[in-house]
């Protein structure tokens, strides 16, 4: 993707179910859940860059002995940060260490050399960046069962109505955020299938002493869950863990946000995408299983697993976005669909250049739109061959060896065109000086186009706002002196904001959308533009529940090719020599190459919860209002 967009967190669960000694012996090292911990985050690194935490329990300490460690950073490169601090505290504790220690005293006495790890990448959706957005959140008691850590990949859409209802307990919420939501709703249920266990025990004449034991064997985590989240509405995948060694990922019922596991009898991993795993723990895909939209896998403190319904599920709606641009390309599936994303795009791409194999450079927007080239190039040699045998056919055995030569080499020309150069930095205060810089963002490789004569073709994951095209890509590729350029995305056209974990949450940072509106006022259709500014009004009080996204009345009058045009109009620089045209996925195509990833609100305006639709709406309104900021 040219211009980086804010996305998804990590997340990651290690919980060992043998003793450290097992693991010492076996690996060479007590540190083996702490050092896979490390190479899961590592491999999610592109899931987060924001900030980063980790959290250890460790299950069987005494009373008064510290049995939860915690780090978190938001320094420039927060894992190494995170476990340099870990690195730190391990060897100022073994400075202590007796000559004749053995495991039992690392665990008493050395920080993060417990059962259950939790660590977290952030991405801060909202913007803000404090240390005190950074998961895992804690919510600690002096009851270990009471005690709950969390992190999550999720946004909810309707913070504000479970901010009341956490209200309407009698508590008082330290933040306005779906996060402190999230964890105040949890504790609060955890809370009371304590105290529902406390009464019971308490009345069949146990002690205190003998009652915390007995609860925390008998804790129903799959109720506390199920009372804690029957309001959320948003994609989700939260992980958790009771301070007394329980823990759990749980899973949105759409399926929105993506979470994987692994087990075996030594140890339970869980990470945000399959191939971390994969590599991680070297098995097979085939042994890492997806968490069933709806469900949670719950880890009980004796390290017993099991997957349990939570929410009852619904039509699977998983982020296209992972598919296209977000997860790692490492993955078998999501390799295999963004080839195919970019081989379904070659038939209106080699009508655009009128079949001019000869006179076409194709090309590439470095890093993650490279598998979808080669999908595309694919494509566009299939399209080569059947030419070549058509040709063949036709001269019925008349051709010369020349003529032969000259047909049998026809092949689409690949060069690697754009090269990104530097990556800006955020202290340049003025436009003109920011747009000068973002102008040299990308350079191109010189000395291999045909000057007036060639058509290139660049393929993106993604056009979101533009910006970069119109500022440095578009610019730097004119230089060539091109006849045209061609500017693909493997992606469609994004029309609306994302409220479950993507940081596309204004409406008029969308070129789409801002086409569709000048479309609109060129047209002389502005009374569009008004009727669903008063439609939007209207329902603005309305639940979430009986809110329709009218926004989409603001593309209706016009064909997907049209928006196109205008979007190739706006982005091309006025100093722009080449001919410019931008062709975009359509949606059939995106989901003939993703058929088991549906989501595709963020193109079609079809929301998978009701708080998406209260979104957009609200989202327009401020947009027509200047209202700057997000709608949730």
């Amino acid at each position: 993707m040219s211009e980086l967009i804010k996305h998804e967190c990590g997340i990651a669960l290690i919980r060992l179910r043998k003793p450290l000694e097992y693991y010492k012996e076996k690996y060479g090292t007590w540190q083996y859940g702490l050092n896979k911990l490390y190479l899961l985050m590592e491999k999610q690194h592109n899931r987060g860059q924001d900030g980063a935490g980790i959290v250890n329990i460790k299950m069987e300490l005494s009373p008064g002995q510290e049995y939860i460690n915690r780090h978190r950073s938001i320094e420039q490169n927060p894992i190494k940060n995170i476990f340099e601090k870990v690195a730190k505290g391990i060897k100022k504790a073994e400075k202590n260490k007796p000559a004749d220690a053995d495991i039992r005293w690392i665990y008493e006495n050395v920080p993060f050399s417990g059962e259950v790890y939790l660590g977290h990448l952030r991405y801060g959706t909202f913007g803000r960046n404090s240390i005190e957005f950074v998961h895992p959140v804690m919510r600690q008691n002096n009851w270990k069962s009471r005690t709950l850590v969390m992190a999550g990949n999720f946004n909810l859409t309707n913070t504000d109505e479970l901010f009341e209802r956490l209200i309407a307990l009698g508590q008082h919420p330290k933040a306005y955020t779906d996060t402190v939501t999230v964890l105040e709703k949890v504790g609060h249920f955890l809370d009371e299938e304590n105290q529902l266990h406390f009464r019971q025990y308490k009345n069949s004449n146990y002690s205190n002493r003998e009652i915390s034991p007995l609860i925390e064997t008998n804790l129903d985590v799959q109720k506390v869950l199920e009372n804690a989240s029957k309001d959320w509405d948003g994609g989700y995948a939260i992980a958790g863990m009771f301070g007394h060694g329980d823990a759990f990922v749980m899973r949105d019922p759409s399926g929105i946000r993506p979470a994987f596991y692994y087990y075996d009898d030594e140890i339970v991993v869980v990470a945000s995408e399959r191939p971390v795993i994969q590599t991680v723990m070297n098995v097979k895909s085939e042994s890492v299983h997806e968490i069933k939209p709806g469900d949670a896998l719950i880890i009980k403190k004796d390290g017993s697993v099991s997957s349990k319904m939570i929410r009852v599920p619904h039509t699977r709606r998983s982020c296209s976005f992972e598919r296209i641009y977000f997860s790692r390309g490492s993955d078998k599936d999501i390799y295999q669909e963004r080839k195919k994303l970019g081989n379904l795009l070659s038939p209106a791409i080699l009508k655009s250049i009128d079949y001019d194999i000869e006179n076409t450079v194709f090309s590439f927007i470095p890093n993650t739109s490279e598998t979808a080239f080669y999908g595309l190039v694919q494509g566009v040699r299939q399209y080569c061959v059947d030419w070549k045998i058509k040709e063949l056919k036709e001269r019925n055995g008349s051709i010369t060896y020349e003529e032969m030569v000259a047909v049998l080499s026809v092949e689409p020309r690949v060069e690697k065109l754009a090269i990104k150069d530097v990556k800006l930095r955020t202290f340049i205060a003025d436009d003109a000086s920011r747009d000068d810089l973002v102008a040299h963002v990308y350079d191109v490789t010189y000395g291999i186009i045909k000057e007036n004569t060639d058509t290139l073709v660049i393929i993106d994951d993604s056009i979101v706002r533009g910006t970069t095209l119109k500022k440095s890509i578009l610019k730097i590729l004119d230089r060539l002196n091109p006849k045209k350029i061609i500017v693909v995305s493997s992606a469609p056209q994004i029309r609306y904001p994302d409220c479950y974990g993507i940081d596309m949450a204004v409406l008029e940072k969308f070129i789409a959308f801002t086409a569709a509106i000048q479309l609109l006022k060129d047209t002389d259709q502005q009374q569009v533009i008004d009727d669903v500014y008063r439609k939007c009004k209207e329902q603005q009080n309305l639940p979430k529940e009986e809110i329709v996204n009218y926004v989409k009345e603001i593309y209706k009058p016009f064909k997907a090719e049209e928006v196109s045009a205008k979007i190739a109009e706006m982005l091309k620089p006025d100093d722009c020599k080449a001919e410019v045209e931008i062709i975009y996925q359509t949606i059939e195509n995106l989901h003939v190459a993703c058929p088991n990833d549906t989501g595709d609100w963020y193109f079609t305006g079809n929301y998978p919860t009701p708080g998406g639709n209260k979104v957009v709406n609200t989202s327009f309104i401020n947009y027509i209002e200047g209202i700057d900021g997000r709608a949730y």
